[in-house]
């Protein structure tokens, strides 16, 4: 599996570019990756380190990402069709307590 880079100095900034196979269900994708140098000299460090391929160590960097986002996603949702609710229950509630004063009966 080759790994292509190329450094590209533009502006004082400077990018390394990968392209890596994903790894998910068996099926490979081809996927190109500009990192800054700092993260990339920091990740390299960390890879030798823990004796991880570097092809690894990013997909399960993005499945974890990705799980983060989701959860975050799923909190917002939840938070936003909470205020929905209670903005119900709130009405009904308001509506009981409308009952008891006009009109209900003891039996």
């Amino acid at each position: 599996m080759p790994t292509y880079r190329f450094q590209k100095n533009q502006f004082e900034f400077s990018y390394l570019v990968y392209t890596f196979m994903g790894y998910y269900n068996r099926q490979m994708k081809t996927l190109s990756l500009k990192l800054d140098d700092i993260v990339y000299e920091e990740t390299e460090q960390l890879l030798e380190k823990i004796k991880m391929p570097r092809n690894r160590y990013i997909n399960e960097a993005l499945h974890y990402y990705n799980r983060i986002q989701k959860r975050k996603i799923i909190s917002n949702l939840l938070v936003s069709e909470s205020k929905l609710v209670s903005e119900e229950s709130m009405k009904v509630l308001h509506e009981f307590e409308n009952l008891d004063e006009h009109g209900s009966k003891e039996i």
